[in-house]
């Protein structure tokens, strides 16, 4: 039963308060709004736009990202209650330690780990893309052997950044904040040119079929590992488009949708977390989900979808300089570089966080749980982080990384709404200042459309999955159980009682 043991929420809170291992509370609500806007705009507007257009919705783009916004924002109002009820570093893995147990605690823990660390390693890569886009043809073009882990040697660009970012999030959260605060001004700025310049020369003829007539497809003898894992199970004829292309797309562009429960990541570090975390969960998922909806009509209107590379790394740009808008092409490049240094850094806070929660619980060595007694920010889990990040990115392609980043995010989404409806029935008597409307209706919803959308990718993605998660049992058994403060301070009072 010692992998079930629960850590309650008051044990939880109180270890917030322990002078070595406690964060500063810096963030207010305009913060957290940010971040969340921050981590939100990224890769899924600026590259999975054309190439889920052109593999999977064609012009009914739009619907994949509304569809991946509702399972998003169902996950989001559990988070939401979550985060207010137990603001404490650690997100899902808090929650879950305070529901399900020790082991799934540690399980879903290992999982963040894979989203987060994988994100912004995919974020850095995607940087690296546009940056090389945006250089080609002058003296400072990147060589293709240092711009690319798939057609070269390295992905030097991307490792560079990935090491910035390290840098400042050791530095301190109120630093950080403020740079994304900044980032963020630009990447709306851009967005806003995108759909504004983007409607003047949308051509309607190209959303016409909106949902493109289903067809099979091909290049599917890689059999199970390359098709949905549905298809698969079902024993449905593989294809793409049509409807069942539009609900695959969901699954791909939801890549767009990870990193909102970063803001629950910071519960910790907000200075009325039971007011500001909600506020900055919901509010900035219904602001990133409207400009999605725009931008993928814009980039189908104004490029025939059959006409997108897939393999394009600039897509939005690509589609301006097809309508032989140029500048348009250089700015969103500029723009897309600009802003996905945020994504990755938050994503990169976001890890730092959980495994400085992880750490401090005694599951990882607690020394990695120190803070800076300058920076007040965990900068020995942050270093080691940046380092990994950069590692991964120099040397793994975007998609792998970008399949790998869903099924986790929509694992851990799985479980905080089953656990949310748990915290329910076991603390009634807990103080929530957000409380989920209809929570076992939403709860049930967002399980549901999460599983559906994990089906809807590849069965060699839940093969790396299920691997990643043998590894993280096994390091559990060797070192967390042993090591956890939970089981070590119920060790003298079983004791006693024997």
């Amino acid at each position: 039963m010692s992998l079930f043991r629960t850590k309650s929420v008051e044990q939880s809170m109180a270890d917030t308060d322990d002078p070595d291992h406690q964060l500063r509370k810096e963030l207010g609500a305009l913060d957290l709004i940010v971040f969340g806007i921050g981590v939100l705009i990224g890769a899924g507007i600026f590259v999975l736009t054309g190439t889920v257009a052109a593999t999977n919705s064609g012009p009914a783009l739009a619907l994949s990202f509304l569809i991946a916004a509702v399972a998003c924002a169902l996950a989001g109002l559990c988070y939401a209650e979550f985060a207010s009820t137990v603001p404490a570093a650690g997100s899902a893995y808090t929650f879950s330690y305070a529901t399900f147990g020790e082991f799934i605690a540690w399980i879903i823990g290992w999982d963040l780990a894979l989203e987060f660390t994988i994100g912004s390693s995919a974020l850095s890569v995607s940087f690296s893309g546009y940056l090389q886009e945006l250089l080609a043809g002058t003296p400072l073009e990147v060589p293709t052997e240092l711009g690319s882990a798939a057609n070269g040697w390295v992905d030097l660009p991307a490792m560079i950044i990935a090491l910035l970012i390290m840098g400042l999030l050791i530095r301190g959260t109120k630093l950080s904040s403020r740079f994304n605060q900044v980032i963020v001004a630009i990447k709306l700025a851009v967005v806003a040119t995108v759909i504004v310049v983007g409607i003047s020369v949308v051509d309607p003829s190209n959303w016409v079929p909106f949902i493109p007539e289903s067809r099979p497809t091909s290049g599917s003898e890689g059999g199970f590992l390359e098709l949905p894992l549905i298809t698969s199970l079902l024993g449905i004829e593989p294809a793409v488009f049509g409807v069942a292309g539009v609900i695959a797309g969901a699954a791909v562009v939801f890549f767009a949708f990870i990193g909102f429960d970063v803001v629950a990541t910071t519960a910790e570090e907000a200075k009325n977390p039971q007011r500001d975390v909600p506020i900055g969960i919901l509010g900035s998922l219904l602001v990133v989900t409207l400009l999605y909806a725009a931008v993928s009509l814009v980039v189908t209107g104004v490029q025939d979808y059959r006409d997108i590379d897939p393999d394009d790394a600039a897509p939005l740009a690509s589609a301006f300089d097809a309508a032989g808008i140029e500048w348009m092409g250089n700015l969103i490049s500029l723009g897309a570089c600009i802003g996905l240094v945020a994504v990755a850094m938050i994503l990169m806070m976001g890890q730092s966080r959980v495994a400085f929660a992880m750490a401090r619980d005694g599951l990882l060595p607690r020394g990695l749980s120190r803070v800076h007694p300058r920076f007040g920010t965990p900068y020995r889990i942050t270093a080691i982080t940046g380092v990994v990040v950069a590692g991964i990115a120099g040397f793994v392609d975007l998609e792998t990384l970008a399949s790998l980043v869903n099924i986790g995010t929509l694992f851990a989404f799985i479980l905080v709404s089953i656990g949310v409806a748990i915290l329910r029935r076991t603390r009634p008597d807990l103080p929530r200042a957000f409380r989920t409307p209809l929570v076992y209706v939403v709860a049930v919803l967002s399980t549901l459309m999460c599983l559906y959308l994990m089906l809807n990718l590849p069965g060699e993605t839940w093969v790396r999955f299920g691997i990643w998660m043998a590894v993280g049992v096994v390091v559990y058994f060797a070192y967390g159980r042993r090591h956890s403060r939970l089981g070590q301070e119920a060790a003298p009072e079983v004791s006693r009682s024997g």
